[in-house]
């Protein structure tokens, strides 16, 4: 971890301080989060259920409702269609036993990464035809597939689309398309998951059959996938995630009840925290280096024994990833070296890179050199990869000026997967510079760490805390608040943990005394003078049964 530029957040304006009616700490941090008002800034501090909206406001839901419960009616076989990350297999699970607690006869289908690729493919919806289906439904997918869509038909496919995905190609033909992110859509927020808008699908059909109070026990589903797929955890999102974690702290799914018990949770509260980085890593892992189908079956079976094996081959998974990332990043950076890094974006291909943890590597070079990344694995004539990109820089946008050059593109304005033939690589990268160069001309390309207000360490108390703790789930969109406190004075510092790589720091303002802990910061303790301005969120630390609460240092700098 080294040293970032700080960004304060801008302050809110006096008339929003008074609207809203708190203290002025409290008004700035739901002002940062986009908060809008005395009766938004309620509802996002309730929960209130007046966060979720109308799912026939969704484009084509009418028209997918009707079909589905047509092919219930008839006894149809229904195919889900599901994205291989966990946000889709979540979706997946989630629709799979929607319909089948209708009666419905329902199958899933999630394509292996590396054999079929992302999102529809012909192959496997003839493979569909012949075992008898005659509706597929998509989560989290289709919404790029055209050709494939109207290929399905014409072998008698009905096709609903359900996705959250950019729009760049135009839509499919599809019998429904469900996306909030249509230019034609009125619903109100356009932010949900792949699973979140597969959860709206089955909402509507419940909601017109008199069953919708039958969904909450799925909303485990929809929190986990939700927090996985790094939406902003707002509005609609923030409603069905609280909703979901209470489902999933008493979850009964005995393979979620295993995995948590494999990485070592036990019986603690899963917050959203432990979604981002216990559960979510463990079912997207089998996905990147094998098959999906692992974390689907973890998700419904009610075998306490298959449970245990299959949380522990996630587990193994999970870990190899993690190994592999490590090294293909290394290797990365190896390349960049190479070639020089002082470029707006930054590219690397090669056969050795794994098409399932691209996207990983892409996300970690964004993180050490704060440029737009792409990672692609080449193949004998088509290279395959993953971009991720920064604020300041739509990648989805600087794929669509190279359109003319991509076998296949989609995703979001942060991240991104794409295919191309090896022999337009050389071409594709120098347009993508050439993009990147106009758009980020005026940018600053330093890592920055986005603190939400100054206030004087003295005056942390109890309500500072209770009303930070009113802000969670955290999440994108909703980051844990992010503080900045000047002149602060060093008492003690050492470096603990095994390889010594924390910073425990000792602090004091105005009579008061802190704990701090820099995670992987021990390099730092050089550095540390003996008054700095520090910027910090808190954590607690449970240790021997006893719960304190302490800084998490992000950054720190002497006082000048």
């Amino acid at each position: 971890m080294n040293h970032r530029r700080w960004k304060l957040l801008p302050n809110a304006p006096a008339g929003y301080l008074k609207q809203i009616g708190l203290t002025p700490l409290a008004a700035q941090l739901l002002y940062n989060r986009g908060i809008d008002g005395l009766a938004e800034a309620e509802a996002f501090l309730n929960k209130a259920e007046d966060l979720q909206n109308d799912p026939f406001l969704l484009p084509d839901m009418d028209r997918a409702v009707a079909r589905v419960y047509q092919a219930l009616l008839r006894g149809e076989t229904i195919a889900v269609y599901g994205d291989f990350d966990a946000d889709g297999i979540c979706g997946t699970v989630l629709l799979i036993r929607g319909l089948s607690l209708l009666g419905g006869k329902a199958i899933p289908y999630i394509p292996h990464r590396v054999q079929e690729g992302y999102g529809l493919n012909v192959t496997a919806l003839e493979s569909l035809v012949r075992e008898g289906v005659t509706l597929v439904i998509t989560v989290d997918c289709g919404i790029s597939d055209i050709p494939q869509v109207k290929q399905a038909q014409q072998k008698g496919l009905d096709i609903i689309i359900t996705d959250h995905h950019s729009i760049s190609h135009g839509l499919p033909p599809a019998l429904a398309v469900i996306n909030p992110k249509r230019t034609d859509s009125i619903y109100p927020f356009s932010q949900l998951a792949g699973v979140g808008v597969a959860f709206k699908l089955l909402q509507a059909l419940y909601q017109i059959l008199g069953k919708r109070e039958m969904l909450d026990e799925m909303l485990d589903l929809v929190s986990v996938g939700t927090v996985a797929d790094m939406v902003p955890l707002l509005g609609e999102n923030r409603y069905l995630v609280v909703k979901g974690l209470r489902v999933l702290n008493r979850t009964r799914r005995v393979g979620l009840q295993e995995m948590l018990c494999a990485a070592g949770l036990g019986s603690k509260d899963v917050d959203s925290e432990a979604i981002s980085w216990i559960i979510a890593p463990r079912l997207n892992a089998p996905g990147r280096l094998d098959h999906a189908l692992a974390g689907y079956r973890l998700l419904v079976t009610d075998s306490a024994e298959e449970a245990r094996q299959l949380a522990q081959e996630l587990e193994e998974t999970n870990a190899q990833r993690q190994r592999l990332t490590s090294e293909l990043f290394v290797k990365a950076k190896e390349q960049l070296s190479a070639a020089g890094t002082d470029f707006p974006l930054l590219m690397v291909a090669g056969a050795d890179y794994r098409r399932g943890v691209v996207g990983l590597v892409a996300g970690k070079l964004v993180e050490e050199f704060y440029r737009p990344s792409l990672v692609l694995e080449m193949g004998d004539e088509v290279s395959t990869g993953s971009a991720r990109s920064i604020s300041e820089f739509d990648i989805i946008a600087a794929l669509a000026e190279c359109r003319h050059m991509l076998l296949r593109f989609g995703g979001h304005p942060m991240a991104a997967g794409l295919a191309l033939y090896n022999r337009d690589l050389p071409q594709f990268q120098q347009r993508l510079l050439e993009v990147a160069s106009q758009r980020l001309a005026a940018a600053d390309l330093c890592p920055t760490l986005a603190v939400e207000a100054e206030v004087p360490l003295s005056s942390i108390n109890g309500g500072v805390l209770k009303f930070a703790e009113k802000l969670a789930p955290f999440g994108t969109g909703n980051p844990q608040p992010v503080f900045l406190s000047r002149g602060v004075r060093v008492l003690d510092r050492s470096i603990v943990g095994n390889g010594s790589q924390h910073l425990r720091l000792r602090l004091k303002q105005g009579g008061v005394v802190w704990r701090a802990i820099g995670f992987d910061m021990g390099h730092l303790l050089a550095e540390v003078a003996p008054e700095v301005d520090i910027v910090y969120k808190f954590s607690v630390d449970r240790w021997g049964g006893q719960e304190m609460v302490e800084l998490s240092l992000l950054d720190f700098a002497p006082v000048r």
